[in-house]
């Protein structure tokens, strides 16, 4: 498969879904492909392990049937037999790119294959006995993307990459709260099970949609360590290079509105999703180009 044409799809795929964030959209023109393909590689088996259809480019036929199990687990085992034989997927255009990217950037593989883990963990496990437990799955699942987005760079600083690790935790989180109710759908749970016992929060209330007191008050903690997260990370931007600056301050002030609408709900995100609004886009592009970072309020009750 041509390169061009390979890059061209995955920036296709790279933009779907992401709503919260851009996707190397404010990247200098010579890095955009490889985010992209980084995210394209990303977006397919976390989909295909989360929705768990056959969908084209990961592997399948296109032909829209839910798969089992098993079946999704080997699909991702195809993903990472890609990573060390893409000889073997010449015509597939993220295999055909990623490859590239990662030869290009001198990328290690062993971020990819810790996605790759977190995914496969997405399929076999659905419910987390602490908080420890969820921050391990945030640093497979979440924190390699923004290590990869900064070696793309040529960002190797320790440092930096912590920060990063801090601002992609907090995003994983941040999309956890936000998406209560759309994941117990999928009988998936990612509030620590010690928590919920000690706030006195049943699977049965979040099944029901009721966010008891109890619920509101596990969510008020959860949204509090992810601040302290996003702050923790706060000073990244203003040590990376325009315009990846304003795309990472961007990202942040994305994820800290969804926390900062999580408060206005009373913590009720079994209710009603909180989202970003074209407005809300607006406004916080104006702020990341003018203002930098901001401090949204800590959570409490109205």
């Amino acid at each position: 498969m041509d390169l061009a044409v390979a890059y061209r799809q995955c920036t296709v795929l790279a933009r779907k879904h992401y709503e919260n964030f851009p996707v190397g959209r404010f990247v200098r023109k010579e890095f955009a492909p490889h985010i992209h393909a980084i995210y394209a590689f990303a977006r397919l088996a976390d989909d295909l392990a989360d929705e768990g259809y056959d969908l084209p480019y990961d592997f399948g036929d296109g032909q829209l049937r839910q798969l089992t199990s098993n079946e999704r687990l080997r699909r991702l085992d195809q993903w990472e037999e890609a990573l060390f034989y893409p000889e073997a997927f010449p015509d597939h255009p993220v295999v055909v790119a990623l490859t590239h990217t990662i030869a290009q950037c001198k990328l290690p593989l062993g971020l990819f294959l810790d996605l790759l883990s977190a995914f496969r963990q997405d399929v076999q496990k659905r419910r987390y006995e602490n908080f420890a437990e969820v921050l391990d799955y945030c640093r497979r699942s979440a924190n390699p993307i923004g290590r990869l987005v900064l070696l793309v760079h040529g960002i190797r600083d320790v440092p930096l990459l912590e920060e990063s690790d801090a601002i992609c935790t907090a995003l994983q989180l941040t999309n956890f709260w936000q998406d209560l109710a759309i994941d117990i759908r999928k009988d998936r749970i990612y509030l620590p099970r010690q928590e919920m016992e000690e706030f006195d929060v049943a699977e049965s209330e979040l099944r029901a949609g009721v966010a008891t007191p109890g619920l509101r008050k596990l969510l008020a903690l959860q949204v509090e360590r992810t601040i302290l997260l996003f702050a923790r990370g706060e000073p990244l931007p203003q040590a990376l290079p325009w315009p990846l600056s304003l795309e990472i301050r961007l990202t942040c002030l994305g994820g800290r509105k969804i926390l900062e609408k999580i408060v206005d709900q009373q913590f009720d995100t079994l209710s009603r999703r909180p989202r970003l609004s074209s407005r809300d886009l607006a406004g916080l592009l104006t702020h990341a180009l003018f203002d930098g970072m901001s401090r949204f309020r800590s959570p409490s009750f109205p």
